[in-house]
This record gives structure tokens, C-alpha cells and sequence, in this order.
């Protein structure tokens, strides 16, 4: 995915930002991978709650705004979205029944299994200029700044 850049900008103050240049590689990143995920009508946020509801974890819509760092009515609508699809489906959380669990349907999972491999797919051009070894160091290093 090696994007050419003015060399300007990449000699500028700006580019020497820690916080700039993981929003670009992650704006790269998403931009590649929902270009893939289109395949199979889904974007980045829509995958990533799929990817947790068919993880069998069960997650309730607060845990998934907790965890994707998102406003709970952007979970609402992501969750909507998917539903309406028929890819997940909400239930009743077995320990609190005031709140939904959010589960993938057999389409869900079937979806999700596609679009795991697209994810993949974009992720390994996203970071082609890097050998395999600074991928594993890249995300251990962000591991331990997001978890």
C-alpha cells in the first residue's frame, strides 16, 4: 500500500507526531479494509461489532461502546444496521435481564468468516512495508497502549 507523499509534508513538524501518524495509518487502514468489507455490505465499525458477536462473548451494547471507544447511539444504529441484516440478533443477557446480549445469526457468522479474511487480506497490504517480525513488535506495542 506504499502511498506516496510530498516529500514537504513528510519533512514537516507534523510528521514527526506520534498521534498524527497512527490517525493517518489508521485512516489508511480503514479506508483499504472498508474498500474490502463492501464485498459483504459491511465497514470497519459494523465489523467489529460483528467480529465480537460472533466471537461467542456475548457482549451487551454497553460493553461494545466500552470497548470500541464509540458512542452508545452509534452501537445502537451499528447493531440496527446489522440486525436489519440479519447477521446478529439481540437477546436477553442471562445476568441482567434489563439488557441485551448481542449474538451473530449462522448468516452473521458465515459473513463475519468472509469478511475476517478480507480483514486479513487488508492488513497485510496496509503494512507491506513492514517485515513480519516489526508486525508482531507493531502490535504488541499497541496492545499495550489500547488494552
Amino acid at each position: 500500500m506504499a502511498q506516496r507523499v510530498d516529500a514537504r509534508f513528510v519533512a514537516s513538524p507534523l510528521a514527526e507526531e506520534t498521534a498524527f501518524l497512527l490517525a493517518r495509518a489508521r485512516a489508511l487502514g480503514i479506508t483499504l479494509a472498508n474498500r474490502r468489507f463492501a464485498e459483504v455490505g459491511l465497514k470497519a465499525r459494523s465489523y467489529a461489532v460483528l467480529s465480537l458477536a460472533a466471537s461467542d462473548m456475548q457482549p451487551n451494547q454497553r460493553e461494545l461502546a466500552e470497548f470500541l471507544s464509540l458512542d452508545a447511539s452509534q452501537i445502537v444504529a451499528i447493531v440496527d444496521t446489522l440486525e436489519r441484516a440479519e447477521l446478529v440478533e439481540r437477546k436477553p443477557d442471562p445476568s441482567d435481564r434489563r439488557s441485551n446480549v448481542i449474538v451473530a445469526t449462522p448468516e452473521g457468522k458465515r459473513v463475519y468468516a468472509t469478511a475476517h479474511k478480507a480483514a486479513s487480506e487488508a492488513e497485510s497490504e496496509t503494512l507491506t512495508a513492514l517485515s513480519e517480525n516489526e508486525r508482531v513488535e507493531l502490535r504488541r506495542l499497541l496492545a499495550k497502549i489500547a488494552l
